[in-house]
């Protein structure tokens, strides 16, 4: 005979989500936003308890909007957060997610007073294990792009392989020799046949991923 599934103790279920971006400096950051509760520190990732008869996805989107102001994202479930201990309130699950995107896909959170976008090292305390979530979201970023050229997309259109290097070096915190990063991106690229046409330094040959 099946079990009374009343008769076991349940969890309750959150999900967490790490969303990275590229700032217009040049610089990886991760989106926070200020919790309702003090209890919980100045700033955290955006968070929510899953709603009954609602999916994870469902749940991380609504998060993003309600308390991050941010839409239209797809992030993506990076790992199972489950220390019985990891909530002082009770016992609780994370579903963590990741989403790495380009900066104009935030539309205004950058400039409100309860987001908050931080170099992920310097991000300060965060409540729970939110700082594990987000090493674990930055090492996944930093494995995807060593895999391939900007698998994120935060290049809009036509790059030159000098502005792919900046975000790849932005996504892994750190230079990246010039001649390795090209022999390596190169044969997933497809040369437009087209010149870049900046006004800083001599044109430069235009590609898109393949």
């Amino acid at each position: 005979m099946d079990a009374d599934l009343s008769s076991y103790v349940r969890p309750s279920v959150a999900v967490d989500t790490v969303v990275l971006t590229v700032s217009p400096d040049g610089d990886l950051r991760v989106l926070l936003m200020r919790p309702r509760d003090p209890r919980h520190g100045d700033w955290a990732l955006p968070g929510t308890f899953l709603h009954e008869g609602e999916t994870l996805a469902d749940a991380v989107l609504r998060s993003l909007r309600t308390k991050a102001h941010v839409e239209g994202l797809r992030p993506r479930q990076l790992h199972v957060f489950d220390d019985p201990g990891r909530d002082d309130r009770g016992w609780v699950l994370s579903v963590a997610h990741l989403d790495l995107v380009p900066w104009e896909l935030l539309g205004d959170a950058p400039e409100r007073d309860d987001v908050r976008l931080a170099p992920p090292d310097r991000t300060g305390p965060l409540p729970f294990d939110h700082a594990a979530v987000v090493r674990l979201g930055v090492q996944c970023a930093r494995q995807d792009y060593a895999a391939a050229p900007d698998p994120a997309g935060l290049l809009a259109g036509p790059f030159t392989l000098r502005q792919l290097q900046q975000v790849h070096e932005a996504v892994a915190g750190e230079a990246l020799p010039r001649d390795t990063f090209r022999r390596r991106v190169e044969p997933a690229l497809r040369a437009t046949g087209r010149m870049s046409s900046g006004r800083v330094g001599k044109p430069a040959r235009l590609f898109e991923r393949r």
